[in-house]
């Protein structure tokens, strides 16, 4: 039992891995496609290889909480992938998501050439780390 976690940009898609306890997001890696039935097929594969339960897909609302051009790719995503899998797909905010990885990746001293090519995986593990947060301060009963 596996969460992904999904940073779906208008080239890439950014994937992480949660640990089988759900406790820990990893980066995993970053998918450069043209068509969404590209990510489909990769998908499939990795959820039936990483036993794969549910989908975390990042939710880009704008910083004063209005949606805009990329909510809208996100909806249209999220309904391809409710047509061709049967796990639950997850929305998570996903404001500054982007600007953490960014900062993390500077903190660790990676070069800017690498930085690009695998900051959103990163973003995809900062997405998925909040869900499953989330979740275990709403298991313990522990609400903000």
């Amino acid at each position: 039992m596996r969460a992904l976690g999904l940073d779906l940009g208008t080239k890439t898609l950014g994937l992480a891995l949660s640990d089988k306890t759900n406790t820990i997001a990893s980066p995993y890696k970053t998918i450069q496609y043209k068509t969404y039935e590209e990510l489909i097929e990769e998908l499939k594969s990795i959820v039936k290889e990483k036993e794969v339960t549910t989908f975390v897909l990042g939710y880009p609302k704008n910083m004063n909480n209005s949606l805009g051009f990329a909510v809208e790719r996100t909806k249209q995503f999220k309904k391809l992938l409710e047509s061709k899998f049967t796990i639950p797909i997850i929305l998570m905010d996903e404001r500054l998501s982007t600007v953490e990885a960014e900062n993390v990746l500077i903190h660790l001293d990676t070069k800017r050439k690498k930085r690009k090519k695998i900051i959103d995986s990163y973003a995809a593990a900062i997405i998925l780390d909040t869900y499953l947060k989330k979740e275990s301060r709403e298991k313990s009963g522990y609400e903000k």
